[in-house]
């Protein structure tokens, strides 16, 4: 039987898996695998907006009728130092990114996030996006939060 530093250790283990696959997701224009990360009741909260659950954060990230902007071809999001406390079913995780797109360097920021274990894995309960740079040149619309 394992002890409980070896159930901490294998949450924070999928718990970094999940915040790679809500990158990988994101990056690849993939919006409901990224919204699948989020628990039903789940918060996505990013400059300018905030949305609930799977189908919301979705409709949220592309509105009726919106695409991706069409000079963005390359979209790399690389999360750093994931600072996770796991609390029995419930876990936080702070973690920096920067995000690479067509003109390099495009924003970077933090990752503010609350999780909750279910039956089908850990998920977001919570997410609150921080935009602390962004590049004159970025590809995306204005984020800075500071």
């Amino acid at each position: 039987m394992a002890d409980a530093s070896e159930h901490i250790a294998a949450d924070r283990d999928a718990i970094r898996h999940l915040l790679a696959l809500y990158t990988y997701a994101g990056d690849r224009g993939r919006v409901a695998e990224l919204a699948a990360c989020f628990a039903p009741d789940g918060v996505l909260e990013y400059p300018g907006s905030m949305a609930t659950g799977p189908d919301a954060i979705m409709a949220a990230l592309y509105p009726s009728g919106a695409t991706r902007n069409p000079a963005l071809t390359f979209v790399r999001h690389h999360i750093t130092n994931p600072l996770i406390e796991v609390l029995g079913s419930n876990a936080t995780a702070r973690s920096y990114f920067t995000v690479h797109t067509d003109v390099g360097p495009d924003h970077s920021g933090t990752y503010s996030d609350q999780l909750r274990k279910s039956d089908d894995g850990w998920r977001f309960a919570r997410r609150i996006v921080r935009v602390d740079w962004q590049s004159p040149h970025s590809l995306f619309r204005k984020m800075v939060t500071r």
